[in-house]
């Protein structure tokens, strides 16, 4: 990447701020610190990122309200750090807007290719691709990334958004965890396959009684399939 990255990295412990900032330093990306969720606010109000990587237990506002306060203005990628590891911590911060989600403890090296990947997801956003598309009865406006069901605009979270985009103009494709991981997500190593089953089940939620058009392929995957 030609351009300098500048990382927001939001976490209290000392010693992981600085295990965290040399991994970077080393990849020449620019480290800002902020210690709890109201100095991560202020500098996001402030200053831009291009990414931000946020500890869920923080003091003074918590890394849930700093995701769900930042998504009201930005788009930028955000990763959510945790020591905690639970399919509903994952569940809530994906459906605040994360874009992934790293339990502690993890490797530094683990940490930057993530950020790599989602840097790369991010840069690739506006590659060619139809203003709207009509996937059976769900419509997908490409320009401002909304997805209509009966008229009606339903809230996806970025990677929701993404991940049924690449399905929904793929059809009929089967691809497995991983592929659809180094897609949606661009990680060739790393990525844990839990992540894309959380997103589908998000995703079917959201689509009512489309969401048979996301069949699950046992033993393989999923595909995007209309279905009468």
């Amino acid at each position: 990447m030609d351009k300098i990255i500048k990382i927001l990295l939001v976490e209290d412990e000392p010693k992981m701020r600085e295990l965290i900032k040399i991994a970077f330093k080393k990849e020449n990306f620019e480290t800002y610190e902020a210690v709890d969720g109201k100095q991560a606010l202020n500098l996001l109000k402030n200053y831009n990122f291009d990414i931000v990587i946020l500890d869920i237990m923080l003091p003074e506002i918590d890394g849930w309200t700093v995701c769900r306060e930042l998504r009201k203005i930005s788009d930028i990628p955000i990763i959510m750090l945790t020591a905690r590891g639970e399919e509903f911590d994952k569940l809530f911060g994906f459906e605040l807007g994360a874009d992934d989600y790293v339990v502690k403890p993890f490797s530094p090296r683990e940490l930057v290719a993530r950020v790599k990947a989602l840097l790369r997801r991010a840069e690739n956003r506006n590659a060619e691709v139809a203003d709207v598309i009509d996937a059976g009865e769900i419509r997908i406006n490409t320009l401002s990334r909304e997805v209509i069901i009966d008229g009606e605009s339903i809230p996806f979270t970025n990677k929701e958004y993404e991940l049924l985009l690449f399905l929904s103009t793929n059809q009929n494709i089967v691809f497995t965890r991983e592929q659809l991981l180094l897609k949606v997500w661009g990680y060739d190593q790393y990525g844990d396959p839990r992540t894309v089953d959380t997103h589908i089940k998000r995703i079917r939620e959201k689509l009512g009684d489309r969401s048979n058009y996301i069949t699950t392929v046992w033993g393989v995957g999923y595909k995007f399939e209309v279905k009468q």
